[in-house]
C-alpha cells in the first residue's frame, strides 16, 4: 500500500492541505492489529527510538554500576527543550562521570525553552551543548561508553556503543536495519520498517519487571519516561502533555520529521507513525488521535482540542479553519 491521508486542513470550509502517511498498532508478539499506509515502508525512526538507543545502557551494567535514577533514564530518553531543570540535570549527571560539556558529541543549538533562551540573548550569552534536545541522550552514551572503555568519539557508527545500539535496534524490532543516517545530534539513527518500529514498542510494552535483563531494562526505561515526563520533553509540549493527561499510563516520544510513538503496557500495544511531510503538527494530531481510538486517552479531554479537534486561528485570535481526521484514518 501506499502512503494514505491522515490529516486534513480546512479554511473557509474547503480542503486546504492534506497530511499523508503511514501507521500501525502491534499486538503483544508484534503482530500488526490495525494498520493505514505500508508498514513495510522504511523511516528514520529519529528520536522517536531514544528508548531503544538507551537499552544497551541498563543492559550493559553501565547505569547501574554509574548509579542512575529513574529521572537520568527519563534525560536518556528525552528530546528535551533546554530548560534549567534539563541543563542543571545533564551537567550534574555529566560531574559524576568525572566528565563535562566538551565531553559531548551533541553540539550546541539554542534552548527550545523560552526562558532558558530569553536569558541566553539577555546577557548575551551562547548556548553550549547542554542546550541540545539530545544531550540527555548523549549523557548516557558517555555512561555506556566510560563502562565499555571506549574511545572518545562515541558517536562514530562503528564505535562500540553504536554497535550495541545496532545490535538492540535490530533484535527488538525483529529485522535487519537497511543502513542508517546521520541524526542532527551527530549518532547514526538506524532505518526500520515501520512495522519494525511498532514491533520494537510492542515490545517495550509487554517487557515485565522480573522478566529477562532486557525486559527489565524496557520496563524500567518506560517507568522513567512516565514517571518523568517534564524531562522527556518539557512544559507545553505534546510528549509531556500527553503523558501527563494520560496519568503516566502511557509513554510517548515523538521524532523529528513527523515520527510519533506510543508505548501502552496496559494494553500491551505499541503504535507507531510516520507523516511524509514531517509536519509537527500532523503528527502530533495523528498520535491524538490513535490514543482516542485505542482509549487510551479521553475524547473529552482539552489536550484533544489543542492537537487534534480544536480551531486554527490567526494572530488576531479570529478563527481561520481546523484539523480534521481524512476519512479513514483512526
Amino acid at each position: 500500500m501506499s502512503v494514505v491521508p491522515m490529516i486534513e486542513l480546512w479554511r473557509g470550509g474547503r480542503l486546504e492541505g492534506v497530511h499523508m502517511g503511514h501507521a500501525v498498532i502491534c499486538g503483544p508478539g508484534g503482530q500488526i492489529t490495525e494498520a493505514w499506509g505500508d508498514p513495510a515502508a522504511a523511516i528514520f525512526p529519529r528520536s522517536s527510538c531514544k528508548m531503544i538507543q538507551a537499552l544497551p545502557l541498563l543492559e550493559s551494567g553501565a547505569a547501574g554500576a554509574a548509579g542512575l535514577t529513574d529521572a537520568q533514564l527519563a534525560l536518556a530518553c528525552a528530546s528535551h527543550q533546554g530548560a534549567e531543570i534539563h541543563t542543571t540535570a545533564v551537567k550534574t549527571w555529566l560531574k559524576g562521570l568525572g566528565m563535562g560539556e566538551r565531553d559531548l558529541r551533541c553540539g550546541a543549538h539554542m534552548p527550545f525553552d523560552p526562558t532558558a533562551r530569553d536569558a541566553l540573548y539577555r546577557y548575551h550569552g551562547r548556548p553550549c551543548q547542554l542546550h541540545n534536545n539530545c544531550s540527555g541522550k548523549h549523557a548516557g552514551f558517555l555512561t555506556l561508553n566510560q563502562h565499555l572503555k571506549g574511545g572518545a568519539e562515541y558517536v562514530e557508527p562503528d564505535h562500540p556503543v553504536q554497535r550495541a545500539v545496532l545490535a538492540a535496534t535490530e533484535e527488538v524490532a525483529g529485522e535487519t536495519s537497511p543502513g542508517f543516517g546521520i541524526d542532527g545530534c551527530s549518532a547514526p539513527n538506524f532505518a526500520l520498517s515501520l512495522h519494525g518500529l511498532g514491533r520494537a514498542m510492542a515490545f517495550f510494552a509487554n517487557a515485565p519487571e522480573t522478566g529477562s535483563v532486557r525486559d527489565a531494562a524496557a520496563h524500567r526505561l518506560v517507568r522513567s519516561m512516565t514517571a518523568h515526563p517534564e524531562l522527556v520533553a518539557g512544559e507545553g509540549r505534546a510528549c509531556t502533555e500527553l503523558m501527563r493527561a494520560m496519568g503516566g499510563r502511557v509513554a510517548v516520544k515523538t521524532g523529528a520529521e513527523a515520527v510519533f510513538i506510543a508505548i501502552a503496557p496496559e494494553k500491551g500495544i505499541g503504535i507507531a507513525l510516520k507523516v511524509m511531510d514531517g509536519a509537527t503538527r500532523a503528527s502530533e494530531a495523528a498520535i491524538t488521535a490513535l490514543l482516542v481510538r485505542t482509549g487510551l486517552l479521553d475524547a473529552a479531554h482539552p489536550l484533544v482540542a489543542k492537537y487534534l479537534t480544536g480551531p486554527q486561528k490567526n494572530w488576531r485570535g479570529i478563527v481561520t479553519g481546523g484539523l480534521r481526521l481524512a476519512p479513514g484514518f483512526a
